[in-house]
């Protein structure tokens, strides 16, 4: 064999030679050519420099730290489990809970075979001998890395909304951000659920690292996105205006309003001139109103707006029908120890002090009246600026003239002349029975005309045969 086709051995043993080991010939291929073979490699026997095998192969392992970052390759994925090849003795498992910040995944929708990902190492040993690995804490670990930059520069996040929790939405912005229900649009969205899988751009208002807690406001990015229309919008929005609006919300404290490109506040006070117990037994969501401009802030970009203000005042409307010295009717509403209340139209209460409650002395209103009575008042004064009315009750019983409105049920034609109520009905057929008296006293009074007549005749007959018999 021609010593340029030989392989030289270099083996432990120093007295061994060249010679010793020979490599068979290459076969012939028929061209008298050999096998093509490349370069003569020379194999060498003991490569480690003195270290040990096991040494050697701990040497061609990665190192990490419980804590620390690693980078390996999908190659198993099971129900509840993912195998990642990160070049150690053995695969690192990745729990199903552990892949992603969202709840009962599927581990096949969230990796796939061969991908290279990033994982944080949580146990190098596991009671199982198993090393335990958490993609979303690595996921977490970056991500809040650039969240706390984004912070600082004041920037916007963005991502899917993947949950609806008490209170708000939960968005994978790398780790779970949460956005508070009353900060999902300018104005409070009362359900939800439409958001889910949409991809929202938010600002972050609160970060801490200890407590894993990062809330958002999309409120905040569509304010600062829409601040110079709101801007325009505020200037051109004058006290005194009426304006449309959709009610947009109701709270206890009123209700707000949009007016096509913000949202004003009506207050409770504002809502009725009806005392209101609560806002929505005057409104509901989606009602479409029309509201008067009470102030515009602009420098806290609030409007506060009425709506009894577009309406007519119950008190003007009573103080321009009625006039003092008139008799209404009402109803006992409250008992106070100073006197009660009647209620005398619709929104509109009189108090009847206890002094004018009856003409003797009365120790507790109580003693007169009950609340739900229903009485005659006499109006003895209507103070319109500070929306008063005074009645009397004492006086009432002496007589007057009624108010318009009860003029056909209680006017002078409904009584008698002892003063006695007959009401309309009765007086009208009393006058068409009184008619129907004086026909037939006039008929009577025919009657026993004639009657008298043929008694006399009958008389004189009887006179005249009498004369000729004697």
């Amino acid at each position: 064999m021609p010593e340029s086709d030989q392989a030289t051995i270099v083996a432990d043993d120093p007295t061994a030679t060249p010679s010793d080991t020979e490599i068979p010939e290459a076969a012939d291929d028929g061209a008298g050519e050999p096998e093509e073979m490349g370069e003569i490699t020379e194999v060498v026997l003991d490569d480690l420099g003195g270290m040990s095998l096991s040494d050697a192969i701990d040497a061609t392992l990665v190192s990490f730290d419980e804590g620390g970052l690693v980078t390996g390759t999908v190659v198993k994925i099971d129900s509840d489990e993912v195998l990642l090849d990160i070049g150690f003795k053995s695969e690192g498992v990745i729990p199903s809970k552990e892949l992603s910040i969202r709840n009962d995944v599927n581990p096949s929708e969230i990796v796939s075979l061969g991908e290279e990902l990033e994982a944080l190492v949580l146990q190098k040993e596991d009671k199982d001998g198993r090393l335990i690995l958490s993609k979303k804490r690595a996921q977490y670990e970056r991500a809040w890395g650039n969240i706390e930059k984004l912070k600082n520069e004041d920037g916007v996040v963005k991502g899917p909304v993947i949950e609806v929790v008490k209170g708000g939405l939960i968005l994978d912005i790398g780790l779970r951000g949460f956005l508070p229900a009353s900060l999902v649009d300018l104005r409070r969205v009362r359900d939800l659920q439409p958001f889910v899988g949409r991809e929202l751009e938010c600002k972050i208002i609160e970060l801490d690292k200890n407590r894993n807690n990062v809330v958002l406001s999309r409120r905040a990015y569509l304010e600062e996105t829409q601040r110079e229309q709101r801007d325009e919008f505020l200037t051109n929005l004058k006290p005194g205006e009426v304006r449309p609006g959709v009610v947009s919300s109701v709270v206890n404290f009123g209700a707000f309003v949009d007016l096509g490109g913000m949202d004003g506040l009506v207050h409770v006070s504002e809502l009725s001139w009806k005392h209101v117990d609560h806002p929505s037994s005057v409104v509901q969501v989606g009602d479409e109103v029309t509201v008067q401009v009470l102030d515009v802030d602009l420098s806290r970009e609030r409007i506060s707006l009425s709506l009894k203000a577009t309406q007519q005042d119950p008190w003007q409307e009573f103080a321009t029908g009625h006039q003092v010295g008139e008799l209404v009717y009402g109803r006992v509403t409250k008992l106070v120890p100073f006197g009660a209340f009647v209620q005398v139209g619709d929104g509109i209460e009189g108090l009847v002090h206890i002094s004018e409650m009856a003409v003797h002395h009365v120790e507790a209103p109580e003693q007169v009246v009950t609340p739900g009575e229903e009485l005659w008042v006499k109006i003895i004064d209507i103070d319109l600026d500070r929306r008063r009315i005074s009645l009397s009750i004492k006086q009432a019983a002496e007589g007057g003239v009624v108010a318009a409105e009860y003029q056909d049920q209680f006017g002078e034609h409904a009584y008698d002349e002892q003063g006695n109520y007959i009401g309309p009905e009765y007086a009208e057929e009393a006058e068409a029975g009184g008619e129907g008296a004086e026909g037939e006293v006039a008929a009577a009074e025919a009657g026993e005309a004639e009657a008298a007549i043929e008694a006399e005749a009958a008389i004189e007959a009887t006179d005249e045969t009498g004369g000729a018999e004697a």
